[in-house]
């Protein structure tokens, strides 16, 4: 008997263009890595039902349950700069939509089920270390209160397939808010087709904007209202010393979620320059780099739109240069918003700001540990307080001081007991996150002993990241230096 999911598959009533039906690969003998039972219960899913073998085929591919529409979507991007006209769901099908227990329509795909009319020379499988990557990201980005996709299942397929060596196979099943990224709309842009951006359009107001229909100028509004949320997307990114790695224009998605974790990673020392994905070789995609290029992007998005917004040219860019102006405003505004947040200020008065640079600028030339600069903070808001902790992470580096007094005198200065101010910077500050270190330790410990048991820890962990436990203490220390990673991969 197969799974039984109440389905509702919005995207594959649209046009046959924006799309192709297929069916996910069998895997030989798939096997349940892990199920987020939590998420299920969420989605209106039954997680016995999912945890079995007819639920562990559906979620492997092996099987497409009742009322599915597996499609790969078809979309084009700029990859490092570079536009391909048709890239498309290479690897994922989309299985179909069901309605959360919230009312919200999320989609459900698989990634790594197998080759699609848009695979090109690739295979479509996925290894199991990126899924089990893609998988503890997402969920910790989650638990950081960041918006983003979701991970519901990881499933061994029982092949091997072949990237830099033989590599066991695996299927993830993956959540999101609508797969429509900025490179859906370039897809139907290039090829001049106006109808099918407006059906684009149309369906993104309908699913995920729907209080912009009414709008004088609904398209301008949508666009507007893009651009708040990936500037708001970038600033939480950064407040956790997110790298995503690579910022081409078909991972961004229109609904402002994270989404497609390739070589992505976290920082250790603060270093706006930092770079972790080994494939960005001119370091187009670093750390300090990613508000340009999510500006970049949507001005890519907007150029889709110029025919929806006007049939005069010049107005048409006119209206789209003049929303793309308010992204830096409206990044500006959640940056500082949530960095003094961190800093334990949660009203802005004249020149708090001018303490968030003068801090990072001393963890840089101190090599200071982004993760724990913050949440050391926290232990020493009263002037009585011990610092040597947190000094040791500046190796000793004299300018902490002057920062450190007019931090203090500005918390005083507040109207909140410096108690409550510790406990709230102690609940946006995690103690722990993924740590490139750890993560490539515990897939090692899949792939080469297949021993779940140090991933399974640290899931648990980076999704309660905010609680400090003694023993867990070691997976919030930074990397020695020969622990350190310097390049995560994409999996492909």
């Amino acid at each position: 008997m197969s799974l039984s999911i109440a389905f509702d598959n919005s995207y594959a009533r649209l046009p046959s263009r924006f799309f192709e039906r297929v069916r996910p690969e069998a895997a030989p003998s798939p096997g349940l890595l892990i199920l987020n039972t939590t998420l299920a219960a969420e989605l209106n899913l039954d997680a016995e039902a999912l945890a079995s073998p007819e639920g562990v085929a559906a979620l492997s591919g092996a099987d497409v349950p009742a009322g599915a529409e597996p499609i790969a979507l078809a979309y084009a991007g700029h990859q490092f700069g570079h536009f391909v006209p048709a890239l498309g769901d290479g690897r994922a099908v989309l299985l179909g939509e069901i309605i959360a227990r919230d009312g919200r329509r999320l989609d459900l795909q698989l990634k790594g089920s197998g080759r699609t009319a848009f695979s090109r020379r690739g295979d479509g499988k996925a290894a199991v270390g990126p899924v089990l990557r893609e998988y503890l990201i997402s969920e910790a980005m989650a638990a950081f209160g960041i918006p983003t996709t979701r991970s519901l299942a990881a499933v061994a397929t029982g092949e091997t397939v072949l990237r830099e060596r033989p590599l066991p196979g695996a299927v993830l099943t993956r959540v999101a808010s609508s797969h429509v990224r900025v490179g859906t709309f370039q897809y139907f842009a290039h090829r001049s087709d106006e109808d099918g951006i407006r059906r684009l359009a149309d369906y993104v107001i309908e699913r995920l904007y729907p209080d912009v229909a009414d709008a004088e100028a609904p398209y301008a509004a949508l666009f507007e209202r893009v651009v708040q949320r990936q500037a708001r997307l970038i600033a939480l990114w950064l407040s956790v010393g997110f790298v995503h790695g690579v910022m081409n224009t078909d991972n961004m998605a229109i609904s402002g979620e994270t989404i497609d974790y390739g070589p992505c990673a976290f920082l250790d020392a603060y270093d706006p320059g930092m770079v972790l994905s080994s494939i960005d070789r001119q370091g187009r995609y670093a750390y300090g780099r990613q508000p340009q290029i999510a500006q970049w992007n949507l001005a890519r998005f907007g150029e889709c739109l110029l025919p929806l917004l006007s049939s005069d040219r010049d107005k048409a860019i006119e209206l789209v240069v003049e929303r793309l102006s308010g992204f830096a405003h409206e990044f500006e505004a959640a940056y500082y918003g949530r960095f003094l947040e961190k800093l334990g200020i949660a009203t802005e008065r004249s020149g708090d700001r001018d303490l968030v640079p003068g801090l990072l600028s001393i963890m840089q030339m101190g090599h200071a540990d982004f993760t724990l600069t913050f949440r050391r903070l926290a232990d020493i808001v009263t002037p009585e307080s011990d610092t040597e902790a947190f000094m040791s992470l500046f190796g000793g580096n004299a300018g902490v001081d002057p920062w450190l007094l007019a931090w203090r005198k500005r918390l005083a200065a507040g109207d909140r007991p410096l108690q409550d101010v510790a406990m709230a910077m102690r609940a946006i500050n995690p103690a722990i996150i993924p740590r490139n270190h750890q993560v490539e330790k515990a897939l090692d410990a899949v792939i080469e002993d297949s021993d779940g048991s140090a991933y399974v820890r640290l899931l648990q962990a980076v999704t309660k990241p905010f609680e400090d436990r003694p023993d867990e203490a070691d997976l919030g220390v930074p990397p020695r230096p020969e622990e350190r990673v310097a390049a995560t991969f994409c999996g492909t």
